[in-house]
């Protein structure tokens, strides 16, 4: 959005140039378009991105295990979110949960093997999907200057406030 001309004038620093906000605006389109897509594909084996995301966070944990709170946050996900994602998954016996040992309060996902197959058989279709979508249509250069750029907002801004 731009000032409107008729009002006060107002500092030109608290708007974006038109190529930053073309950026900007690329930016939200192309991720929701990316993320849509995977979407997509992942839907015929019963996942959705975010389901398949928490499949893998759990993968590569030690004993395929994490915490809920943390599995929220590795996932990018609002806790009641992640409960319901995990209740359905956990129907589907793809996802355990279990009170954490340590203190009580806390609950422990863990991945099942069903859940570990079915990630087993999925991953190469989400792969070549996201070769499809994201990293075969970007140019190298720009791929690794869009890392370089992700790796800055992430370490200027490590958990959200």
């Amino acid at each position: 959005m731009s000032p409107d001309p008729a009002a006060k004038p107002v500092n030109d620093d608290l708007w974006l140039t038109h190529d930053q906000q073309r950026t900007w605006r690329a930016w939200l389109l192309g991720g929701a378009r990316i993320n849509d897509y995977l979407d997509r594909v992942l839907r015929p084996h019963g996942l959705g991105l975010g389901d398949y995301e928490i499949l893998v966070t759990l993968s590569e944990a030690p004993d395929r295990e994490v915490r809920m709170s943390v599995l929220a946050d590795g996932v990018h996900q609002s806790r009641s979110r992640l409960t319901h994602a995990v209740s359905r998954m956990e129907a589907d016996g793809l996802v355990q949960r279990r009170p954490a040992s340590d203190d009580g309060r806390g609950v422990l996902a863990r991945l099942t093997d069903a859940g570990f197959d079915l990630l087993v058989s999925v991953a190469p279709t989400h792969v070549a999907s996201v070769r499809d979508v994201f990293v075969d249509v970007v140019d190298p250069d720009d791929f690794a200057a869009l890392g370089r750029a992700m790796q800055a907002v992430l370490a200027a801004h490590p958990t959200e406030p």
